[in-house]
């Protein structure tokens, strides 16, 4: 039994969920039962929602009114593309059933004028359930027998709004009600990814790229022998694409590699979506959805017995380091404490450590709360501040046994001025800040040294 899940650009139009269609049958053929789809919104769609709950807001309901009339006309359109006359009825009741309660939504927001965490995830969690509908519906014309889920009735979650975190054995619980029975009968449960709810009904969502999270936790409550994660790319790739023309599939790696890779800035894996796979031991496959029968890659608990010397590069944009210098001459007791529990108190994570005997630098990549973080900290230290900064990880099980490889990673790299230099203690990335300027010409003489 596999999970799929399908991104945005999978679902995107007509032709993307017929190539849907055909990826479930086959796996279907090979397995007898199944598969379990999950989906992401339509493409644009998040993005859409966020902006029409933003206009809303702002008391500018009929420009939010009209974003979301263009929306449902999409997702209608895209519809009867899909569904038989017989099955567009009730496909289009229940669609424009999701569209009018929008619509309250907003209505509502126009007049008080705020939009609190919890409305927000309400607005988001529409995308998922919308595409999820139509899937379902697709692939039942096709001769599937999709049936749809609601997630917010097999995914429980705390009640931390936009960022929910699941409760696997509430979760475990749920799914086996709703998801395991319907295999069991047959039948392809489809359920959009990304949301869920508290245990109370109320709406949650995982927070962005949180549709892979859902494929993982789904997988892990219903004990999958696979989660394939379908995008618009072959798998892992050696580097960004958009920085290195023509970057190396990667076909296998290791659980802890891709998640060093998907925490550092690898587009293809929400960061999360490994957590649950490595608890259940369930292999993780990316396949791009426009070349089915492409190997992908494949993630699993031991990294491949025949690996570079590196496996892949990732990158961040857009980081602030922040230098934290000690008001005494030596850091004095408690000092490190005291400076990460003003990130703790503001939320705000931290990418990169490095310290010294009277200093510690941070990155971090949200800036929302900076000012207040620089207030509050110089209230016992000397702080400042650069920004347009940039991330440089190499990532690399070998990394463990083979010192020399780090070695050269910063030897390749010595014209280039580095900011800080970091290993962790899993010593499976060296990792380096740079200006964001020198991003693209560091990460092409690392490709050039480790992968050409």
């Amino acid at each position: 039994m596999v999970v799929q899940k399908f991104g945005g650009t999978s679902v995107a139009d007509p032709d993307a969920v017929r190539r849907l269609i055909e990826i479930a049958r086959g796996a279907r053929a090979r397995d007898g039962r199944g598969p379990v789809v999950v989906v992401s919104a339509l493409s644009g769609v998040t993005d859409a929602l966020l902006t029409i709950a933003a206009e809303a807001g702002a008391s500018r309901t009929d420009a939010a009114l009209a974003h979301a009339a263009r929306l449902r006309e999409r997702h209608v359109a895209l519809a009867r593309a899909l569904a038989s006359d017989g099955e567009l009825a009730p496909l289009c009741v229940d669609l424009n059933a999701h569209f009018d309660e929008l619509d309250a939504v907003v209505r509502a927001l126009g007049v008080l004028r705020e939009v609190s965490l919890r409305t927000l995830d309400v607005i988001a969690a529409m995308g998922e359930l919308l595409s999820s509908r139509i899937v379902a519906a697709a692939l039942a014309h096709a001769g599937l027998p999709g049936e749809w889920v609601d997630a917010r009735r097999a995914i429980v979650t705390n009640d931390d709004h936009t960022r929910a975190a699941p409760l696997m054995r509430e979760t475990t619980a749920a799914l086996r009600a709703v998801a395991t029975l319907l295999i069991e009968a047959g039948r392809v449960p489809v359920l959009g990814g990304f949301i869920g709810a508290t245990a109370d009904g109320h709406t949650t969502t995982l927070g962005r790229g949180g549709s892979d999270y859902s494929a993982a936790i789904v997988g892990a409550g219903i004990g999958a022998g696979e989660i394939q994660i379908w995008t618009d790319v072959d798998g892992m790739l050696t580097a960004d694409p958009r920085i290195i023309p023509q970057p190396r599939l990667v076909p296998r790696l290791s659980y802890a590699e891709a998640a060093e890779l998907a925490y550092f800035g690898a587009k293809v894996l929400h960061p999360s979506t490994i957590h649950p796979a490595v608890e259940r031991n369930i292999p993780v496959r990316i396949l791009n959805s426009r070349k089915p029968d492409g190997p992908g890659t494949l993630i699993t608990a031991e990294p491949s017995p025949d690996g570079d010397e590196l496996t892949a590069m990732a990158a961040k944009r857009d980081l602030t380091v922040v230098d934290i210098t000690s008001s005494r001459m030596l850091m004095a007791y408690g000092f490190l404490r005291r400076v990460f529990e003003v990130f703790e108190r503001f939320r705000t994570a931290v990418d990169v450590v490095t310290t010294s005997e009277v200093s510690v630098s941070v990155t971090v990549d949200d800036r929302r709360h900076l000012e207040s973080i620089v207030e509050a900290l110089s209230e016992f230290a000397q702080v400042s501040i650069e920004g347009e900064m940039a991330l440089l990880c190499a990532v690399g099980e070998r990394l463990r046994a083979e010192p020399a490889i780090a070695a050269r990673v910063v030897r390749v790299l010595e014209e280039v001025p580095l900011r800080m230099i970091s290993q962790a203690a899993s010593r499976r990335n060296i990792t380096v800040i740079l200006r964001q300027a020198d991003l693209p010409h560091a990460m092409h003489r690392l490709h050039e040294e480790f992968f050409a």
